[in-house]
């Protein structure tokens, strides 16, 4: 073998071990959450995020995905992230009972209107300072919103609350299952993936759910009835174990900051308002009732049930010595202030 050829199989091979060390250097952040794999928001928030992250550090980071609660259960995920099972999460506050009150109030209706606005208010009111002590465990990228929740049922026609009596109504939160109890219903707590086989069962009569659920977990397939009254906005957050973003290089931390705040707020909002509009059409094309309840807080027959559920949570958290009414009144301003932002 001559010297010649001796220097390029050794360059070669020194390439490939430089290349094989930096592939070992990158690091891989475990993100986990509920949404199924296939699901718009899977694909169209969290792997776009994921995609951002790999991209904008040049490989460096990477993100294994863990959709559909395969890494953690879906009331376990805040949890997941705070212990390090999971270094990222998405997660619904509510699937944590009680343990984020302050937050939950953007849930309330009449704060937001659009998942965009709410996404606005929910980061707002996080980056004024008004929900530090409930994430104090882990670091919070960037909050979220669904668009307004309505009442979908299999065989029922609901127009007026009293149309509600006796049914069972999947509530994905305590905040939205008071507001339902106060309607007449009988509130079923559940996480989102396990609705489609409770309604195939019979356990539940319907559920209340955003748009963008029905189509995400499969719902048009199994209810004929919809009331487009939006009395709740679920909340989300994507968060991450403190350790794991104190282990990453500065450079890397650097990327990570550059993806969280309003910028993704803003994105998973527009995502989710754009996959209402395609959960509301799916079941407009397969001939659903739809009926529309404009304005509850001021029909005069929602008024009075969704009044009552905003004054005693508000009189719950004050109960408990939180500030509900100061950061009630926050929201509100938040909402109006992002409302005239967006449009």
């Amino acid at each position: 073998m001559n010297r010649t050829l001796t220097r390029c199989l050794l360059a070669a091979s020194i390439a490939g071990l430089t290349a094989a060390s930096a592939a070992q250097a990158s690091t891989t952040l475990r993100m986990a959450h509920f949404w199924p794999g296939a699901s718009g928001v899977n694909q169209e928030v969290f792997e776009a995020w994921a995609a951002s992250i790999e991209e904008e550090s040049g490989g460096d980071l990477r993100v294994e995905m863990f959709p559909s609660g395969t890494l953690a259960k879906p009331d376990s995920l805040y949890e997941a992230a705070a212990n390090g099972i999971a270094d990222v999460i998405a997660t619904a506050q509510g699937y944590t009972a009680g343990r984020f009150p302050l937050s939950q109030i953007v849930e309330l209706p009449g704060v937001a209107t659009t998942a965009a606005q709410g996404a606005c208010v929910l980061q707002t009111l996080y980056e004024e300072g008004h929900l530090d002590e409930e994430y104090a465990d882990t670091r919070p990228l960037y909050f979220f919103t669904t668009g307004p929740g309505g009442i979908h049922t299999i065989d029922t026609d609901v127009q007026v609350p009293a149309d509600l009596e006796g049914l069972r109504i999947r509530r994905p939160t305590a905040v939205a299952g008071q507001m339902l109890e106060n309607m007449g219903a009988s509130p079923v707590g559940m996480p989102a993936p396990d609705i489609y086989t409770s309604m195939q069962r019979g356990v539940i009569d319907g559920l209340s759910f955003p748009w963008e659920g029905l189509k995400g977990f499969r719902i048009n397939e199994l209810v004929e009835y919809h009331t487009e009254v939006p009395f709740y906005t679920l909340i989300f957050v994507a968060t991450m174990n403190q350790r794991s973003y104190d282990r990453l290089s500065p450079e890397q931390q650097a990327v990570i900051d550059a993806n969280a705040g309003m910028r993704w707020a803003g994105n998973a909002g527009e995502v989710f308002d754009r996959l209402d509009v395609e959960g509301k059409q799916e079941a407009q094309d397969a001939g659903h009732t739809i009926r529309e309840i404009e304005n509850p807080l001021e029909h005069p027959d929602w008024q009075q049930p969704l009044q009552d559920g905003i004054d005693s949570y508000l009189a719950e958290l004050e109960e408990r010595g939180l500030p509900g009414r100061e950061v009630y009144e926050a929201a509100l301003v938040a909402s109006e202030a992002c409302a005239a932002d967006q449009g």
